[in-house]
């Protein structure tokens, strides 16, 4: 029971992601699966028409509306309208920020599965260590 309450301390004081910014690099505002669809979209190209990102990972367009709009607000994404022909567009493109937050929140995430990787590997080690071998 001891070792039990060990375990449940340690994984307290371990920072977890969106824990009050605890873990350097995580972005919450880019972190939700569309969000980050979007995003990395954006980052492979310099700016895009609305209709292909919408396309390209496969939201509405009230969903891709709402998540470019959040994602302006924070400053990751910036929207230009203009018209091609007579017809209004909209494009987006990843700003610098957004570059820059979605390669810190990438390596956050690599940190996150590493060190639950790590805890995992020394987790197997103790156990092979205090239990019998079953043959």
């Amino acid at each position: 029971m001891e070792r039990h309450q060990d375990e449940v301390e340690a994984a307290r004081s371990t920072p977890a992601a969106g824990r009050g910014g605890l873990l350097p690099g995580f972005d919450e505002s880019i972190h939700h699966p569309t969000r980050l669809a979007v995003v990395g979209f954006l980052s492979g190209c310099a700016e895009a028409e609305f209709r292909a990102v919408r396309e390209g990972c496969g939201l509405s367009e009230s969903g891709l509306s709402k998540i470019a709009s959040a994602l302006e607000a924070v400053g990751h994404v910036g929207v230009r309208r203009g018209y091609v022909g007579k017809r209004p567009r909209t494009w987006l493109g990843l700003t610098a920020q957004g570059r820059a937050a979605l390669a810190g929140h990438l390596a956050a995430l690599q940190r996150i599965a590493a060190e639950a990787a790590g805890r995992g590997a020394a987790h197997d080690r103790e156990r092979a260590t205090t239990q019998p071998s079953v043959v």
